[in-house]
């Protein structure tokens, strides 16, 4: 890192960013098996790369910069109302924005030990103190969290299901939070990985249209297989909107990538075929490794959390992993230095992982 120029300095907060650092995606010399970031391994639907590739008759066009088509099409798919939908370059711009407007120097920005790491760099980007609040055995502790509010209290970030850890707060105690927060505070709910729980399973949508005070975000990176492409959305009261469009660039998100996502939220099909196949390989690897001796805590996400049992036996087996061409994710920033987060890949992908982790378990005998 370079010296702090004399006297052009960023604001309050900027500095102490730790940058940061996505899934590994390459081994030296070979293809890897990347199992690192929690991608689709069946990829977006056809109709998506479909969408994408008729949008290139039109790349000399500026795109709708209210997106309208895609609000609408979240709309149909989800039984929102469209006027109350924001889309983002991911769901990583929703939750800038949502700092941007609410959180500032003086205010507090709450989320947990083993919480996003975005959520730290968008309250520091806003000058706004992090707030970090104990877990208890890897699950969000509500009590907790409503201990730590105080009337600088602005946003409260939760990531339902969690990640890294893949656990699910119950739709009871997500209730409860935002019934408990102070009256200037958000809850935002952060349901990236909400689409993997279950076709029932609404991500606090519920909530949002009940309450006053609750943002519930998404993605299209996950599930729908667009990662490459950048597309989020969120959902929340009409003052929360309206008040982040005033903050959103008015073409945030390119004409391919409307069409694309658009597509594929269309495609319920393809979403459902993809969460049945996870939940299937999802379950099937976690008991592998269960069986091995590495547990997991059941996972509602596209991912397990493999507990080992110490730090130096978690970076052996990534090593081990590394060598037979595979590629997952140390989650040692999160504050679990004794885990791997191994994204679950096809059913061939699965039993990759399995066989070398059980060499590396017979190898360690």
């Amino acid at each position: 890192m370079s010296e702090p120029h004399p006297t052009i300095r960023p604001r309050p907060g900027i500095l102490d960013i730790a940058l940061y650092v996505g899934g590994e995606s390459r081994l030296a010399g070979r293809k890897a098996l990347k199992l690192s970031s929690n991608e689709n391994p069946y990829g977006p639907s056809p109709r998506a790369i479909e969408a994408f590739h008729a949008a290139a008759a039109d790349l000399a066009l500026y795109p709708d910069s209210g997106h309208g088509a895609l609000r609408r099409a979240i709309s149909e798919t989800h039984g929102l109302d469209p006027e109350r939908i924001i889309c983002g370059a991911g769901s990583d711009e929703i939750l800038t924005f949502l700092a941007q407007t609410y959180a500032g120097e003086g205010d507090e920005v709450i989320y947990t030990e083993h919480g996003f790491g975005m959520y730290r760099i968008v309250a520091l980007a806003a000058s706004a103190t992090p707030v970090v609040v104990a877990e208890r055995e890897r699950r969000v502790d509500v009590d907790a969290i409503l201990a730590a509010c105080t009337d600088r209290t602005r946003l409260v970030f939760l990531a339902n299901p969690a990640n890294p850890t893949g656990t699910l707060l119950a739709e009871e105690e997500v209730r409860r939070l935002a019934g408990g927060l102070p009256a200037a505070a958000l809850l935002v709910v952060d349901g990236a990985y909400a689409e993997f729980v279950g076709a029932d399973f609404d991500g606090a949508a519920g909530l949002v249209d009940a309450r006053d005070n609750v943002v519930m975000t998404r993605t299209f990176s996950k599930i729908h297989g667009l990662g490459g492409l950048r597309v989020g959305w969120g959902y929340g009261p009409r003052h929360v909107i309206e008040a982040l469009n005033r903050v959103r660039g008015p073409f945030n998100l390119s004409g391919a990538a409307l069409a694309a996502a658009e597509a594929a939220i269309r495609d319920t099909a393809h979403t459902e075929d993809c969460r049945a196949k996870n939940a299937e390989n999802r379950a099937r690897l976690a008991a592998d490794l269960t069986a091995l001796g590495i547990p997991s805590d059941p996972s509602e996400a596209n991912f397990i959390l493999a507990r080992f049992s110490s730090t130096a036996e978690a970076e052996a087996c990534d090593a081990a992993l590394r060598d037979a061409g595979i590629i997952v994710r140390r989650v040692a920033g999160y504050g679990l230095p004794h885990c791997l987060r191994i994204t679950i890949g096809d059913a061939e992908g699965c039993a990759r992982v399995t066989q070398a982790i059980r060499a590396f378990a017979g190898a360690r005998v």
